[in-house]
């Protein structure tokens, strides 16, 4: 029996390689996960030109997954820095990548990455329109815009953020409902500005069937983006967001009718209150689609410490539903971030994601945690950094002020509370003063 896509595999019954692998590492049955991604709630973007790939799958009951951003841009054209950033985050165990480049002819990175990566790799076609028609914006036709989707296609990438839910009457309530910081989304905004400058659709979504044929062809799975996601904490849940988000959910069912699998993206900038009601919001609208945010970021004041803001907003979306986080790094609003931004946002979103498998009682994913919590209890340091997740950093803290004695830290010394109570009951006796 053949098929097209993960999706029409499991509607016919067929549990693929890529399913396999994801129900291995998610502990879960073969069957259980072909009837979720039957069903749309769980997408396994893989295009079957990315022959580097080891499949993940995105959805409900499994464990959140975190997308790490980079890319060539106009004002930092260095390809080794870049290709830098996706070995650190291939190996700090980042199930994504999206290359958003876009300045110049960006298909060589983007193939050499591919070639490498066994993460999956999305990018945003719009992003690289004008660099590679090498035409400026109102220039560029709708039938433009889809050959760069195929050339992407065709490259090997497994999701594209397609933002086919900006429409002219999405448009319209944004016009209406005044916003403070209007439209914030890259790919967003160059749609308007093309829309407005010739009076035409979105392409993307007045040629919706034309895109859901390509991304059927090489199995690409859409992630339809948020062109109005709002921008800071003012805007969100307005009237443009939501009027595209209704949009996206019935965009949802027609790629599914074409058996294309779906993730939608969400906010953006969002205070705490509102999060869990716009995550529930999101899954009621979409049918349960996969959902992935950037952040949200939870207040607008801490420029330089973003990955921290975004960190508490990811935690909280993706305990209420949200699947698949977009990593933030200290530099966002700032600049292009550099190695050591991409290592500190990584290790933020890896936190928000963990805390939510926890919450969310995804199968084992406490294990780790109780088993650092017997290597403290043992004070087995050894152990302790073996479980960390950033290894070179615990030992690295715990060795520049030494301890006097092995089996405590510099913190509390001697009086350390686990080494006093594991010392009483064994039947042995606490003295400080005779050991100063």
């Amino acid at each position: 029996m053949t098929y097209k896509t993960q999706m029409e595999a499991a509607k016919k019954g067929i549990i693929t390689p890529q399913m396999q692998t994801v129900a291995d590492k998610e502990n879960m049955s073969p069957e259980r996960l072909r009837e979720l991604v039957a069903s749309g709630i769980v997408a396994i973007p893989a295009n079957v030109r990315h022959t580097s790939l080891s499949a993940e799958g995105i959805g409900d009951g499994l464990r959140t997954k975190i997308n790490v951003n980079l890319g060539i841009s106009g004002d930092s054209v260095d390809y080794d820095r870049e290709m830098e950033k996706v070995k650190m985050a291939v190996n700090m165990g980042a199930e994504a990548i999206m290359d958003l480049s876009n300045y110049g002819k960006t298909n060589t990175f983007r193939k050499k990455l591919i070639e490498f990566s066994p993460a999956m790799i999305g990018t945003v076609p719009m992003y690289d329109a004008i660099g590679y028609l090498e035409k400026d914006l109102l220039e560029i036709s709708a039938e433009d815009f889809l050959k760069v989707v195929r050339a992407h296609a065709e490259e090997g990438v497994d999701f594209m953020t397609i933002h086919a839910g900006i429409n002219k009457h999405a448009v319209e309530c944004l016009k209406r409902d005044k916003r403070r910081m209007n439209i914030v989304s890259r790919g967003g905004s160059l749609l308007f500005a093309w829309m407005e400058m010739t009076g035409n659709e979105n392409p993307f979504y007045e040629h919706y069937d034309e895109v859901l044929d390509i991304l059927r062809e090489y199995d690409v799975t859409i992630s339809l983006g948020d062109a109005l996601r709002p921008g800071c904490i003012d805007d969100s849940s307005d009237a443009g967001q939501i009027s595209e988000l209704i949009e996206l959910g019935n965009l949802t069912k027609r790629a599914w009718e074409r058996d294309v699998q779906v993730m939608v993206e969400g906010p953006g900038h969002m205070a705490i209150n509102e999060i869990a009601a716009n995550m529930k919001l999101q899954k009621r609208l979409c049918h349960g689609a996969p959902f992935y945010v950037l952040g949200p970021i939870v207040t607008d004041i801490f420029p330089g410490y973003d990955h921290i803001t975004s960190a508490i907003g990811g935690a909280i979306a993706a305990t209420n539903g949200a699947n698949f986080l977009c990593y933030v790094t200290p530099a966002e609003h700032l600049r292009l971030p550099n190695v050591d931004d991409v290592r500190e946002g990584i290790v933020a979103s890896k936190i928000a994601a963990h805390a939510a498998d926890i919450a969310n009682g995804i199968p084992h994913a406490r294990d780790i945690d109780n088993a650092m919590s017997d290597a403290r209890h043992e004070l087995d340091w050894d152990k302790m950094f073996e479980l960390a997740f950033d290894r070179e950093k615990a030992e690295r803290y715990y060795n520049e002020i030494p301890p006097a004695e092995r089996h405590t830290c510099s913190m509390c010394g001697k009086m350390c509370a686990v080494r006093t109570t594991n010392m009483i009951l064994e039947g042995k006796k606490v003295t400080f003063c005779s050991e100063l």
